[in-house]
This record gives structure tokens, sequence and C-alpha cells, in this order.
């Protein structure tokens, strides 16, 4: 049951400017932000690490990101935000959201930036030199590296606030984490070339 919901009355007039401009791009007024606006200090400077975030890598690979730390940080409502994104601005197909999701990627470059977002989460931080290796092998400057573990860290931020606030989901409903296994038509040598064959999903409610 959702912890709180305030009136747009309610919102302070320091996050006003920029609650209404995310109102004005979405379309609506989203409950995460309605909330989130409470703290003009929290709610502007998220959205000013939001904005500069958004010039780092490319569409794909930031909202592939944020899929798969939603799903490792069990945000429910993330999930829902980064699938519309994914979706409407990513152009990102229904396999990629879910291979996202699981920490995969079809392209090889963006797979091993998820895969390494992926293992920023779960070990907080601790990654072995071979995880780091295998990013910079990919192609990814150490500022790149930078920008994903910032990705991490600013994602982790909302699913944390999502979860502790508990609110009502105003995006497309989608799985539940946890709730999602993938099935391979067929293997490959390549793990990369092996997700982009998924052709099959598995939901399990939870």
């Amino acid at each position: 049951m959702p912890r709180t919901l305030p009136t747009p009355q309610q919102v302070p007039a320091e996050s006003k400017p920029t609650l209404d401009m995310f109102t004005k791009n979405i379309g609506f007024t989203p409950n995460m932000m309605a909330t989130f606006a409470q703290s003009p200090i929290a709610f502007n400077s998220w959205a000013t690490l939001l904005g500069s975030l958004s010039k780092v890598l490319d569409v794909k690979t930031r909202d592939s990101i944020g899929l798969a730390v939603s799903e490792v940080n069990g945000c429910d409502y993330c999930l829902t935000v980064h699938s519309f994104t994914a979706e409407r601005m990513a152009k990102m197909s229904a396999d990629e959201i879910i291979l996202a999701r699981l920490g995969h990627a079809t392209d090889p470059k963006r797979h091993a930036a998820v895969q390494f977002a992926r293992k920023v989460i779960e070990n907080r931080g601790k990654v072995s030199d071979a995880d780091l290796q295998a990013v910079r092998d990919a192609g990814y400057t150490e500022a790149h590296v930078i920008e994903i573990v910032a990705l991490v860290a600013m994602y982790s931020l909302t699913n944390f606030f999502n979860n502790v606030f508990d609110l009502e989901k105003d995006f497309p409903a989608v799985a539940p984490a946890g709730s999602i296994r993938t099935q391979p038509v067929a293997p490959t040598t390549s793990e990369a070339e092996s997700f982009s064959q998924v052709r099959t999903h598995t939901y399990e409610q939870e």
C-alpha cells in the first residue's frame, strides 16, 4: 500500500519548476516525482544529476543499465518506468528489455556495460580485476567506466526511494522483479549471440 502521495498543492515552490518540466515532457506527473519533490534539495539535485548523465554513453545502454539495476534492487516501480522509456525513447524491443533486466544485451559492447553495471550493484562496487578489464576490453574508457558507476548509483537512488515509499505504479505494468526467466532458442559459442536469439520468455508471478 502506498505510504505517501502528496497533492500538487503540497509541492514546495522550490520544486515546482523542475516538477512542471517533467510533467510537460512526460505528459503527466508521475507519483514518484510528486513525492520526491517534497524535498526540493534532494529532488532538484537528482534532476540535475539525471540531466548530466543523460549525456553519457547512448540511450540504449543507459536504459539497459537502469533496467538491470532496478531488477537487482527489486524496484517494481522503476521497472515500469525504465521499460516504458526503453520502448518509447530507446526503441528497444521486448526481447531487449527482458535481456537488459537480466544483465544482458544483444550488442556485445552494450552487453559488457550492462554486465559490469550488474556486477557493481550486486557486489556493492567490489568488482574483480577481471570484471574491470572486461568492460575496458569492450571499448570503454576510464571516463565511461566512471559514468557507468554513476548511472548505477543514480538508478539505485530512485530504486531505494520507490521501495521505501511503495508508490502506486502509474506507468504500464510489467512483470515484477525476480519473475523473469529467458529461454534461448539455440545456444551458440558467443554469449552475446546466444542471447540475441531469445524468442520465448517465462513469467513467474511471485
